[in-house]
């Protein structure tokens, strides 16, 4: 049987050590966690069953393996290090007998995004990225729908534009939009990407440093790599807006839940896995839900494409398409939404219009 592996590792430190150690995320501080994270062995999770192509149907098993460090770790520690911890994961794998590696959140972005780490394994290795793309701006066009924002007359902003995931997000959105922001930290980039969409769209193409322009966007993407930094906030926002949070940690502030009813923030990207999926552990989604970049990493396996695949920091469209061919064609589809770790209801969203509604009023 063909078989993968995934790679998770602690973001919300209390919160995910709970999940394999409860005693010990209730007893250790963040700090605590974060320092002792140093000297943690990669960790076996669970092996997961039941992941079966509806094409073809083959099924695949697979395994969560963990990394220790926190994305505050692998931002301080020197990256050798960092790339070591990962590496000796990426073992774990190889001796379990996965056939394809993902590397989940930070380990995807850490360094030059997954390229020294696959140098130095056997087991081919992706990083997600390309339908974690697909699937976000997938998540926003229906999310639009059912906030009635006609796509085709509104102005979207993406954060991050200048990074690889948020640039590939920028280009697939200046299709569907009448006005892009393109904001970020560094103008530079903004106007490389700025100048190279000028080409492919005819949507008005602005770039910025400055994240009040979000006042004016009708749809947000925010895909930064920021630690603990809400880059989002409640001031920033228009009423009747959507904002489709795909970094992790989360560039959304909890105050903007908070402080503005008015404001549709999803996740981004939750998928339905094909088969009757046990993932054995609770990562905190629903059952037979996961992450895009999950949703990948499997795809690869059921599609048998045991190759490096997304990897680097230039990912092409031609790669995000493909990816969204191979998942459609075994069975993987775009969830329901998902806002601070919580599904979101049709009530929800009929709340959120109904107060948007009332504020332009």
């Amino acid at each position: 049987m063909d078989s993968f592996a995934f790679i998770i590792h602690p973001i919300d430190p209390k919160r995910d050590v709970s999940r394999k150690f409860p005693f010990l995320g209730r007893i250790l501080s963040e700090g605590q966690i974060n320092f002792f994270s140093t000297f943690f062995p990669p960790i076996y999770l669970s092996e997961i069953e039941g992941i079966r192509s509806e094409t073809t149907g083959k099924e695949i098993k697979g395994w969560f393996i963990a990394c220790p460090y926190t994305p505050s770790r692998m931002l301080s520690l020197p990256q050798k290090i960092v790339y070591n911890k990962i590496i000796q994961t990426g073992r774990m794998a190889e001796k379990l007998g996965a056939k394809m590696l993902g590397l989940g959140a930070f380990t995807s972005v850490v360094g030059d995004a997954g390229v020294t780490i696959a140098k130095s394994l056997d087991v081919p290795v992706t990083t997600g990225d390309a339908y974690t793309i697909s699937i976000a701006v997938e998540a926003l066009r229906e999310a639009a729908k059912l906030m009635d924002i006609n796509l085709a007359e509104s102005t979207a902003a993406v954060v991050g534009a200048g990074g690889t995931i948020g640039s590939l997000c920028a280009e697939l959105l200046a299709d569907d939009v009448k006005k892009l922001y393109l904001l970020g930290r560094r103008i530079e980039p903004l106007e490389k990407l700025k100048t190279k969409l000028e080409g492919l769209s005819q949507a008005d193409l602005q770039s910025s440093t400055d994240l009040s322009h979000l006042a004016g966007a009708d749809l947000i993407l925010t895909v930064t790599s920021a630690v603990n930094e809400d880059v989002i906030r409640p001031e920033h926002l228009r009423s009747g807006s959507v904002v489709c949070d795909v970094a992790r940690p989360r560039d959304v502030s909890a105050m903007v839940a908070a402080a503005r009813d008015d404001i549709l923030v999803i996740d981004g990207g939750m998928v339905d896995i094909p088969g009757p999926v046990n993932f054995n552990f609770d990562f905190g989604f629903p059952e037979g839900k996961a992450y895009a970049c999950m949703a990948e990493t499997m795809a690869l396996a059921l599609e048998g494409r045991f190759e490096d695949y997304t990897l680097g920091k230039e990912i092409t469209r031609t790669r995000v398409d493909e990816i969204t061919e191979i998942a459609q064609k075994h069975g993987f589809r775009l969830s329901g939404f998902r806002s601070f770790e919580k599904e979101i209801t049709p009530e929800q969203i009929k709340a959120v219009r109904f107060s948007a509604a009332k504020r332009k009023k």
